[in-house]
């Protein structure tokens, strides 16, 4: 069995150094703020992107997850950062436990198929790796660009993820000269 995982390492490397960067931005007295009455607390929107890495070490352990709308029954519980360190703790600790899973995961494994259901009922049944790519990572960086859009909101600076931002464009002018 040949280890296929590798080839998502370099971008799994690249999104959470981009994740963390963005985690550690948040501010612990700004936790219970939101931009809108139906949208999360800057603690839950932080707790989630810490706690994104789980779903690859679920999708690469378990065959199947289910969620429930009774919140006892779920196999994935929320979590609501109550700080800063909070956060890059949990992230850490789940980024470290998915780098090592997939960093072995073998071909065949990724072509197995992985489900989720809601309340008993299967909500889609994929290969895993199509799960690890899109339920994990693309999850994961679509919640950090709502991150950003709180922090933004909050006058927070932020930082670079794919070059420089808004903040950070002038310092990277500046150390070219």
């Amino acid at each position: 069995m040949s280890k296929a995982g590798g080839v998502l390492l370099w971008e799994f490397d690249e999104e959470m150094g981009s994740t963390r960067k963005m985690l550690e931005c948040v501010p612990d007295d700004k936790l219970g703020w939101r931009p809108h009455a139906k949208s999360f607390t800057l603690a839950r929107l932080a707790g989630h992107v810490a706690e994104i890495p789980n779903w690859a070490v679920k999708a690469i352990r378990q065959d199947k997850v289910g969620l429930s709308s009774e919140k006892s029954k779920s196999e994935i519980k929320a979590f609501f950062a109550g700080s800063r360190e909070e956060a890059l703790a949990r992230f850490d600790e789940l980024s470290k436990q998915a780098r090592d899973l997939i960093a072995g995961v073998s071909e065949e494994s990724l072509g197995q198929m992985w489900t989720l259901t809601y309340d008993g009922k299967t909500v889609f049944t994929r290969p895993r790796g199509e799960v690890l790519r899109n339920l994990f990572m693309n999850h994961l960086i679509h919640h950090r660009a709502q991150l950003s859009v709180y922090l933004r909101l909050l006058d927070v600076p932020i930082p670079g993820m794919y070059g420089p931002s808004a903040d950070t464009a002038a310092a990277m002018v500046a150390s070219l000269k």
